[in-house]
């Protein structure tokens, strides 16, 4: 055993005796997994924090419902030394977004919020915004909108909110728009809304996949429509139904002492960097990036989802709606760029608050039509994959391009220990 899995063991990984286990635990070669194979993770995380590229990570994978592996690797804070544990708590950044759209999805099976429905029936701000069109000396023209915002465009990233673009960007909309993170640190939910309608949209409605603050005006809908802040709402329709213990907008002082820290400088740049949210709060829950949770808590949520939207007996969303959920939302008529957020997602749409793989091939990474999938900004990323029967969750605080690296590396490694 190397000395990162003496580390990990020491800090955690005999679960039965020093944490509890999220799902019911099996030996991976009695379900299908090369337990050998499987060690190369083991291997890879040594090297990657040996090289002090990651200061360290807690890694969940289950098949056919039992834990196969669930590990804590290297250290959750760098400057104090201290290791990895597998309680760590992890900033999720847009792994929040498919816990939003689940909570908006209890509010459709409910005939609540249809998808259907336009965002102006919520939100009357949103039918004054304009869609900017770049002319060729660099100037914008503005149109109105040919179509609605439906709460639909919201999952799906279709509404033509985007994401804001550094001043170097040729994206002229998106130097408009504010950092992903920008409007939920430094105001409230109204303040948001109030900010987010006077820019101008992206794209028309409906058109084109524009990865951006769709799922932020989607929870902030979400509280609209159930009188509770979204935090609230997601406590008691999904987090504490399915033991969820720590997901959170709002950490309590014993979780902060969990947190994942990252390296005061990228390990590629050598540039400062940091996760802002682990030091200031938000001032309202925002659905696009402003959630905690442990890996455990993520593992469960995947089990939920993969199990049709149940576990342990506690039912959250209907079959039906699971599978509309996962399935691809971008028709022939909707432009895919999927693949712009991450180069490897080639061959993936998009459903309901997660990418979905639609075809064979294609992809950078293995895996089977019907995976789906997101990941987050911080470090953060989840897969399930319903032929193999498979979520793996990984929690990593990486916040520069590395993260991009670990994601494929870690498919790689999980696709060729299955052996049956």
């Amino acid at each position: 055993m190397n000395k990162l899995v003496m580390a990990a063991v020491v800090a955690g990984i005999s679960f039965n005796s020093v944490h509890s286990a999220p799902l019911p635990e099996a030996m991976a070669d009695n379900v299908g997994v090369s337990q050998q194979r499987l060690a190369k993770l083991d291997e890879f995380f040594d090297r990657e924090i040996e090289s002090k590229r990651v200061p360290g990570a807690v890694v969940a994978i289950a098949r056919d419902g039992k834990l196969i592996h669930y590990k804590a690797y290297g250290q959750l804070d760098p400057a104090k030394g201290s290791s990895m544990r597998l309680d760590a708590m992890f900033a999720l950044a847009s792994m929040t977004k498919p816990m939003v759209a689940v909570a908006g999805l209890t509010l459709m099976e409910q005939g609540r919020l249809p998808l259907r429905s336009r965002l102006t029936d919520y939100y009357p701000e949103f039918a004054n915004m304009k869609v900017a069109v770049p002319r060729p000396d660099g100037s914008l023209k503005y149109q109105a909108q040919s179509s609605p915002i439906y709460i639909h465009d919201l999952y799906r990233h279709t509404s033509g909110l985007t994401y804001g673009a550094p001043p170097d960007s040729p994206d002229q909309v998106a130097r408009l728009y504010p950092d992903f993170a920008a409007p939920p640190l430094k105001g409230d939910k109204q303040a948001f809304i109030q900010a987010i309608t006077k820019l101008p949209l992206a794209h028309q409605p409906g058109t084109e996949f524009e990865y951006g603050f769709s799922t932020d005006v989607l929870g902030a809908v979400v509280e609209q429509v159930s009188g509770q802040r979204l935090g609230d709402y997601l406590a008691s329709n999904l987090w504490k139904p399915i033991g969820m213990q720590d997901a959170t907008f709002h950490l309590s002082t014993s979780q902060r002492e969990r947190l994942a820290h990252p390296f005061p400088d990228d390990p590629l740049t050598a540039k400062p960097q940091e996760i802002e949210l682990l030091e200031s709060p938000t001032m309202f829950d925002c659905g696009g990036a402003c959630a905690f949770a442990t890996v455990g808590d993520y593992v469960r949520f995947g089990q939920m989802l993969l199990n049709g939207g149940e576990l342990d007996g506690q039912r959250i969303l209907g079959p039906k709606t699971v599978r509309h959920m996962i399935s691809n939302h971008l028709g022939p008529e909707i432009k895919n760029k999927v693949a712009n957020v991450e180069a490897h997602r080639a061959g993936f749409g998009f459903g309901l608050g997660v990418a979905v793989r639609i075809s064979e091939g294609i992809s950078a990474v293995p895996g089977n039509p019907g995976e789906f999938t997101w990941t987050g900004a911080y470090g953060t990323q989840f897969f399930c994959d319903p032929k193999e029967r498979l979520i793996v969750v990984v929690g990593t605080a990486a916040p520069g391009e590395i993260r991009k690296y670990y994601r494929e590396q870690v498919q790689y490694i999980v696709y060729a220990g299955i052996i049956r």
